[in-house]
């Protein structure tokens, strides 16, 4: 098959052009690829069932005035077991629990200060 000389340049052109566009829609663009955007949808999913569960731990925990005193003179590192073991994230998954619990612990102190 015999290209004509005139078109040659035009579809090097045209690949090179392909390829900057791909480079560019990748690096500054925000293209990802499909194992990427799943990536970030299960990561957007937890946060969200962390957010929605932490209120109602934080209320559970209200009810109980003398646990919040104990848990403010717990370190940051072990609130969540101590909100766990309290019982104030029995009604979330095992999957989500730690979160939380973690959530739900810094939330109560901050709250305090």
């Amino acid at each position: 098959m015999n290209i004509p000389e005139a078109t040659k340049p035009a579809l090097w052109g045209a690949v090179g052009g392909a390829i900057v566009a791909i480079v560019v829609g990748f690096y500054w663009g925000g293209w990802v690829t499909g194992g990427a955007a799943t990536q970030m949808q299960t990561a957007s999913a937890e946060a969200a069932v962390v957010q929605a569960f932490t209120p109602l731990c934080v209320v559970k925990a209200e009810q109980e005035p003398e646990q919040i005193a104990l848990l403010k003179e717990e370190s940051r590192w072990q609130r969540d077991n101590f909100v766990v073991e309290a019982g104030w994230v029995d009604n979330v998954s095992e999957k989500y629990r730690s979160e939380v619990a973690d959530a739900c612990g810094d939330s109560i102190v901050e709250g305090m200060e």
